[in-house]
């Protein structure tokens, strides 16, 4: 009978450094499979009490939510259902999908392919589009540049949508949260998982929540994306033609700081 044994993981060297030298290179993990690796770097890997998932891992028992917003601008009885949908995802998971955004499914994959298309360039052509110096539209390279201001523009549409429906579902106006600010900034950021040579020793992107108002996420069909609701990490499935919404930590902190408000003026009142 043989023992796999995995490698022992060393945490006493200068991590900050190792990560600052990787930043540096402006090539990202896509530098290091151009490298020909067959071990991860160290900074990737991940302690086991990091990597370690909550105890509870049944996923079949939940449903991703999943919200149709076709017509809600011209049925205001659907609109109504569906910003009631949107409160509930949002309360509950934080996260759902939403079909019939208004992009289509040519546009969303022409983006995934502009994207891949991006990471198949020279390494040289890559460094020039790292944030945060955002780069001069005209200066973007072909494989995506007119696909990405076409596809920013049409988010920027779902991002507007999506934020009505979440003021609505507070009970506010439904121009509330886009008077806020919420949708004056849009940043766009194209990820690559390149197949892991020791999958063992890492589990990709670790445990976060994004800090931001609102994050509207196209997948390809492999998927791989997971959330955690109510203790159990759960599959985000790939579906055609959907895009995946996640409330950050920024609007929740505005809805709190809201709901904080109306809660003192009531109690000033009585």
């Amino acid at each position: 009978m043989s023992t796999i044994t995995k490698p022992s993981i060393q945490t006493n060297y200068d991590r900050e450094s190792e990560l600052k030298a990787f930043d540096a290179t402006k090539l990202g993990v896509k530098g290091l499979v151009d490298t020909g690796i067959s071990k991860i770097p160290r900074i990737f890997i991940q302690p086991p009490e990091k990597s370690s998932n909550p105890p509870n891992q049944t996923k079949t028992q939940f449903r991703f939510p999943v919200i149709d917003l076709e017509n809600i601008q011209k049925d205001p009885i659907r609109h109504k259902e569906v910003a009631e949908k949107v409160r509930d995802a949002a309360e509950t998971w934080g996260f759902f999908q939403v079909v019939n955004h208004g992009v289509s499914e040519s546009v969303m994959e022409e983006m995934l392919e502009g994207v891949h298309g991006f990471f198949g360039l020279e390494n040289d052509v890559r460094k020039q589009c790292v944030a945060p110096k955002a780069p001069n539209p005209d200066d973007l390279p072909p494989p995506f540049r007119n696909i990405l201001l076409e596809y920013s523009k049409k988010i920027q549409n779902v991002g507007n949508t999506l934020f009505e429906l979440l003021s609505e579902a507070l009970g506010l106006n439904p121009n509330h949260l886009n008077k806020m600010g919420c949708t004056e900034g849009l940043v766009a950021v194209g990820h690559y998982y390149p197949e892991c040579p020791q999958p063992e020793l890492t589990m990709g992107t670790s445990k976060h929540a994004d800090d931001d108002f609102l994050t509207v996420l196209l997948q390809d069909h492999i998927g791989g994306l997971q959330v955690l609701h109510q203790n159990h990490w759960v599959d985000v499935p790939p579906t055609p033609g959907a895009l995946v919404v996640n409330v950050g930590d920024l609007l929740q902190a505005s809805i709190s700081c809201y709901m904080i408000r109306i809660t003192y003026r009531t109690l000033a009142t009585e």
